[in-house]
């Protein structure tokens, strides 16, 4: 399959996606186009059991295509058009039933960072630079910037990153809990491989989509509603092969094979 600005490929059940488009990899419309239609496919095949996304070259992600803005100045409402096109993309990346990490293999600026916090999962270089830099340019994170970092970090250092537009580094992402792991820039994708793997060839896909959807509904809900909605998830494991069979398993003292059923 090809994709506008966006490369796939399958291994080991695993899906690389790499956003192309040089020189900094932005974020344009047909690149958020070819992101949705790419996502349109790995949603339907079965072979794909997780994702991991990344940038071409040195870049990950060094923000929006800032040309395209131009089309908006005076117009509050055209400007709102552009900020929702990457909402919706980001929103179902974070929604999406299969899990994603984000491998920052470099620049992850403005729009960039904002995939990465859309994403389930991130694994950084460490000399990595993360940031949003639009108060830079007279404006604000469009893409839900300033709603998932203060719901990932505590909101007193959110705003800090967000009003005085300072990069951190990899490491320092992760100190913040930003990344799940900060690694040599070498390292970036066989960590991010090694993640999704362990993911997708040692769970079965039920399990795997019951806890992206009890954790991502559970955080708008109350702890008890929280809790009901993990019950009636843990209940419908039941109703699965693969439940039966990987009890059936520890009981055998042996590895379970699962069938994604």
């Amino acid at each position: 399959m090809e994709f506008t600005n966006v490369n796939l490929k399958v291994e080991n059940r695993v899906a690389y996606v790499t956003i192309n488009h040089p020189p900094a990899n932005a974020l344009n419309g047909a690149t958020f186009s070819g992101l949705n239609d790419c996502l349109d496919y790995m949603v339907s095949q079965d072979e794909i059991k997780a994702i991991v996304i990344t940038g071409e070259g040195k870049f990950f992600i060094a923000g929006a295509d800032i040309k395209e803005f131009h089309q908006a100045f005076g117009n509050a409402e055209k400007g709102r058009e552009l900020a929702e096109v990457g909402q919706r993309v980001f929103d179902r990346m974070e929604h999406f039933p299969k899990p994603i990490i984000a491998a920052i293999n470099g620049a992850c600026l403005g729009g960039g960072f904002e995939l990465a916090l859309g994403c389930h999962m991130r694994i950084a270089a460490e000399k990595a630079m993360l940031g949003l830099p639009e108060l830079k340019l007279g404006l604000i994170p469009g893409f839900a910037g300033t709603q998932r970092l203060a719901r990932i970090i505590p909101k007193s250092k959110a705003l800090e990153l967000l009003l005085t537009s300072q990069f951190i580094t990899g490491k320092e992402a992760e100190a913040l809990g930003i990344v799940n792991y900060a690694v040599p820039l070498e390292e970036v994708l066989p960590r991010a491989k090694q993640l999704a793997e362990s993911i997708a060839q040692e769970k079965g896909m039920p399990s795997i989509t019951a806890v992206l959807h009890a954790v991502n509904k559970g955080l708008d809900m109350t702890l008890e509603e929280g809790q009901a909605l993990e019950a009636e998830w843990f209940g419908k494991m039941f109703c699965t092969e693969d439940a039966k069979e990987g009890v059936t398993a520890f009981l055998e003292k042996r590895n379970a094979e699962f069938k994604d059923r």
